[in-house]
C-alpha cells in the first residue's frame, strides 16, 4: 500500500514517556510524522471506551506508554493499565480488531532513544497491517 499513510495516536504518561517524547524530539531523533501525541497524567487513565472509540473515530493503530512498572508517579497507575490492556485485547478479537493494533509500553523519562525505537517500529507493523478494517468499513 504505498499511499497508505496511517493515523496512529500515542497516549503518553505526563511524567515518564511524555518528557522521553520530549528528550527524543530535541535530540532530533526521527519520528513518523502519522504519530498524533496525547498527553494524559498516568497511563491507567486511558479508559478502555476511550481506545474502542478512537478505533471507530479513524485511527488504524494506538500506542498507551507510561512508566515502568513500580516507578508510576501515582504509586500502582501502570499496573492497572496492565491488566487493562490484558482484558481489552480480547474485546478486540471479539470485534475482529487485529490486537497488534494496540500496544502497551513503559518508557521512562530517560529513554528518548528507546521512546524513538517504540514508536518506529509500531508504526511500521500499522503500515504493514494496513488501513483499520473500522476505518475502510466507515469510510473515514
Amino acid at each position: 500500500m504505498p499511499d497508505f499513510h496511517p493515523r496512529i495516536i500515542g497516549f503518553l504518561c505526563n511524567w515518564c514517556t511524555y518528557a522521553a517524547a520530549d528528550l527524543a524530539g530535541s535530540s532530533k531523533l526521527e519520528l513518523p510524522p502519522e504519530f498524533t501525541v496525547i498527553r494524559v497524567m498516568c497511563s491507567s487513565r486511558i479508559d478502555h471506551n476511550l481506545i474502542l472509540s478512537t478505533f471507530y473515530r479513524g485511527a488504524d493503530g494506538i500506542l498507551v506508554a507510561g512508566c515502568h512498572p513500580g516507578d508510576c508517579h501515582y504509586g500502582e497507575g501502570n499496573y492497572y493499565a496492565r491488566r487493562r490492556f490484558a482484558l481489552l485485547k480480547k474485546v478486540m478479537e471479539t470485534l475482529d480488531l487485529e490486537p497488534e493494533r494496540l500496544e502497551l509500553r513503559w518508557v521512562s523519562a530517560a529513554e528518548g532513544n528507546r521512546y524513538a525505537e517504540v514508536v518506529n517500529e509500531f508504526t511500521d507493523r500499522i503500515r504493514k497491517l494496513g488501513p483499520s478494517p473500522i476505518r475502510t468499513s466507515t469510510r473515514l
